[in-house]
């Protein structure tokens, strides 16, 4: 299926300081910014998988998959292969596009924080990428704000 990036975009510009009361909010239960960074992926016609364990779908705080809600295995489903679901590919600076995904760290050696770039310089730089995410909650903010240890590039290929 063909992934909707203006769809995806407009609900992370929609929900950036919001919670979306059809999900849980996972502020205080390590961060939403993954959760968040789902929601826009589905607002952009992503198809749930519902794998046990190995999946990616939502339908209640206490039916998900970990990939919904957690950085380190929201990278492993969606850098992986499978039939059904958002897949991506690691990507460079120079080439990310609006509704592509970034996740940074800011703090140790482990990948913690997700978002959503919302929009982009003609040559994408730290400074032009934008993005929108929960937990700090943000819109429009560019990457340059961040004290970035380590940064990866999730470009979207198919939902």
């Amino acid at each position: 299926m063909q992934y909707d990036r203006e769809k995806a975009i407009d609900y992370a510009h929609k929900w950036a300081f919001l919670r979306n009361p059809a999900f849980a909010n996972f502020d205080e239960m390590g961060g939403d910014c993954t959760n968040f960074v789902s929601q826009c992926l589905l607002a952009g016609e992503a198809a749930m998988n519902h794998t046990p364990i190995l999946g990616w779908y939502y339908h209640s705080l206490n039916s998900r998959a970990p990939a919904w809600t957690g950085v380190a295995e929201f990278f492993r489903f969606i850098t992986s292969e499978h039939q059904t679901g958002p897949a991506a590919e690691v990507a460079r600076l120079e080439d990310v596009q609006p509704g592509d995904i970034v996740q940074l760290s800011t703090a140790g050696t482990r990948f913690h924080h997700s978002g959503i770039i919302v929009e982009t310089g003609e040559q994408p730089d730290l400074d032009n990428v934008l993005i929108a995410c929960h937990t700090f909650d943000s819109d429009y903010r560019p990457l340059s704000t961040y004290n970035i240890r380590q940064i990866r590039f999730l470009h979207i290929l198919t939902v």
